[in-house]
């Protein structure tokens, strides 16, 4: 299911813990499988439980919890949005509604282009950086239409 490399970076992390602890590995085993496959399918999660030897509903109930696991396809590049408290108040409703006019998508879609996914997420602990959104890897913080419409255009201009 996975390549060699996957499997041996997901068995360099199983190695971090005590050999009756392998499911201390779960969060990083399925990042690993994530950025292979490009999100968490039914049978890459059933593959991580039988690796790890962890019920298949506790490697559900982690991919369902945490909003950094996609268990459907998403775009090339992950655009979410905080909606929680401090986020909230400076505004993330108007990051929102900037982002879905200017890319021409509602929240939980993905461009026609499949380059963009739009989430909102309940928190990504910048507060003090609100209104903040995350583009893969990246923090954007105290944002406005200026801003995030120069974020987009450098994003767009990278995958061109």
């Amino acid at each position: 299911m996975l390549s060699q490399q996957a499997v041996n970076e997901i068995n360099r992390e199983v190695n971090k813990y005590p050999a009756d602890k392998k499911q201390a590995a779960l969060m990083a085993a399925l990042s690993i499988a994530q950025r292979e496959i490009g999100h968490l399918s039914t049978e890459v999660m059933d593959w991580v439980a039988g690796f790890l030897n962890v019920p298949p509903i506790r490697v559900r109930e982690v991919a369902t919890f945490y909003s950094m696991y996609d268990l459907e396809p998403v775009g090339k590049h992950k655009i979410c949005v905080c909606s929680n408290v401090s986020c909230m108040l400076r505004g993330s409703d108007e990051v929102i509604q900037h982002i879905e006019n200017r890319l021409g998508i509602k929240v939980g879609e993905t461009t026609s282009d499949g380059e963009m996914t739009l989430t909102e997420v309940e928190c990504l602990g910048a507060c003090g950086g609100a209104p903040m959104m995350q583009i893969d890897d990246d923090y954007h913080e105290n944002l406005t239409s200026k801003r995030i419409d120069a974020i987009l255009d450098q994003l767009e201009t990278t995958n061109a």
